[in-house]
């Protein structure tokens, strides 16, 4: 099997990657994640991802690197992006209060002996419940949630902030799809379930 590269410094996607119990390494891509002018969130998630994948390219060769970047949109189009201060988390969370918000998950897979490049998107749809000013300060003071896209961590308490959930794969939320990953790694004869 060709060597795994998770084009991230992510914990949570890490963690993620874990669960397959394939041996993978990790290293941080520098990107930046500007969105494109009129750019769509479904556009904009791929297109991070695979750039995240292909900026460790040319540093590892016969690779199969994966790449996966997310993006929140609310349903008028607003983008939530990794919100980086209290102030821009309590905007964010107020603003999805009572609503439903559509996480699209961007993956890459980057085979870079061939160039044969693999991609997708995995929308999930989050509805929040009605969320007091006192529920949004207490759950961020609990787990600050700064570095994740849309001011929640779905894998602890940022459960409670939810009326239900809808999609594919709720590792998609946590940032690394890993139902379709396993679908793109299948394609190449990779089988975590005959891994030895």
């Amino acid at each position: 099997m060709k060597p795994l590269l998770l084009a991230s410094s992510s914990p949570y996607r890490r963690g993620l990657l874990q669960r397959l119990g394939l041996p993978f390494s990790y290293a941080s891509p520098d990107i930046d994640e500007t969105p494109l002018p009129g750019e769509r969130a479904e556009a904009l998630a791929v297109r991070l991802a695979v750039s995240k994948a292909k900026a460790l390219a040319s540093q590892h060769p016969d690779t199969l690197i994966i790449g996966s970047d997310q993006v929140a949109v609310l349903p008028d189009g607003t983008l939530l992006n990794k919100p980086g201060t209290h102030e821009q988390a309590t905007a964010q969370l107020a603003l999805s209060s009572g609503k439903s918000v559509r996480f699209q998950t961007g993956l890459a897979l980057l085979d870079t002996h061939t160039g044969t490049l693999t991609t997708c998107c995995e929308p999930f749809d989050v509805f929040f419940r009605e969320l007091s000013p006192q529920e949004i300060a207490n759950y961020l003071l609990k787990e600050q949630p700064y570095d994740c896209a849309g001011s929640f961590k779905m894998e602890g308490l940022g459960i409670a902030l939810f009326s239900r959930l809808e999609g594919r794969d709720p590792n998609s939320l946590i940032g690394l799809p890993l139902i379709a990953l396993v679908d793109m790694l299948r394609t190449l004869n990779i089988n975590p379930l005959l891994t030895p």
